[in-house]
């Protein structure tokens, strides 16, 4: 159990999912955090993230800190995702092994299963078969800090825990348009229209088939701090809402909660991804959790909050 006032610190605290950890963690009471920019603590430096590791010794860490992007940035910069995602990950879980730190959660994602999976995912479907070509570098870095974890649990008795979120969205998301993920590019694109007195289509990259499963950032943050103050669990645990809809129902939900009506246009010369892609979360319920957040009002939070940081 992690006490309100031990040290914890959070890998990535600017980013979506670590802002939200931030936030959590702040509301659940827990006062003593830590956490650097990158110009105050470059995570691919091996000797730098150990010397700030030795020197604060956190009781816990979140490992939110990543390089991530959407198809088109994925697969045009694959060598800096592998790169870049294992230097940041092999620095942080070896470091918290030397400097005697045996508690974290290693945060990664639902593109760790294979492209062909069957639905919904179960942990037990990791590496039984080829991963999705448009994210498969950033995909192997992330299975490789899975297996890292359970490597260093099962040789130095660490207790280093491994949460798979779906596809996530929420503040402080990324809203470039050439590098950002499916949901903020829509509510980039739907915003443009809403604004606009004469652009009302929207396009959307494939034909609209592929199924998918999102959640709030929030829920992660949730999830992070249920299963921080949990003793033994599995290895990895997927996080989820169990909900599935067509990226052509995501684009008619968000224009609906978005008070928008935009011509959809499908774009078939672009990917479409995996078919079909949701979690199976019968272990996160088995030990008590489940998402919180109704899909309309992740939307509508999320959508406001991308008019603060506009």
């Amino acid at each position: 159990m992690i006490n309100k006032k031990d040290l914890i610190y959070v890998a990535g605290h600017k980013g979506m999912i670590g802002s939200a950890i931030i936030r959590k963690l702040k509301k659940k009471g827990y006062i003593n955090l830590i956490y650097r920019t990158r110009k105050q603590l470059d995570l691919l430096g091996a000797k730098e993230t150990y010397k700030f590791l030795l020197k604060y010794k956190p009781k816990f860490i979140f490992i939110a800190a990543a390089k991530v992007g959407g198809i088109l940035h994925n697969s045009n910069h694959s060598a800096d995702f592998i790169f870049e995602n294992l230097s940041i990950q092999n620095n942080l879980i070896h470091g918290a092994y030397k400097a005697k730190i045996n508690n974290l959660i290693f945060l990664g994602s639902s593109c760790i299963y294979p492209k062909n999976c069957k639905q919904p995912m179960n942990e037990n479907d990791m590496l039984t078969g080829k991963l999705e070509p448009t994210n498969e570098a950033y995909a192997t870095a992330k299975i490789a800090g899975i297996k890292m974890c359970e490597s260093y649990n099962k040789q130095y008795n660490t207790n280093y825990k491994c949460l798979m979120p779906t596809n996530a969205f929420g503040p402080n998301d990324n809203y470039d348009p050439l590098n950002s993920h499916f949901i903020p590019a829509l509510i980039r694109k739907l915003h443009i229209i809403k604004v606009s007195k004469t652009k009302k289509k929207l396009v959307i990259w494939g034909n609209g088939k592929a199924k998918r499963e999102i959640i709030h950032s929030d829920d992660i943050a949730d999830a992070c701090v249920f299963f921080m103050n949990k003793k033994k669990i599995p290895n990895l645990i997927n996080i989820g809402t169990g909900k599935e809809y067509s990226i052509e129902q995501y684009a008619k939900i968000f224009s609906k909660y978005l008070n928008v009506n935009p011509k959809i246009i499908f774009d078939k010369s672009k990917p479409n991804g995996m078919k079909r892609k949701v979690m199976n979360i019968s272990l996160a319920k088995k030990f008590g959790w489940t998402s919180k957040k109704s899909i309309k009002e992740a939307v509508v939070s999320t959508y406001r909050s991308y008019l603060n940081e506009k």
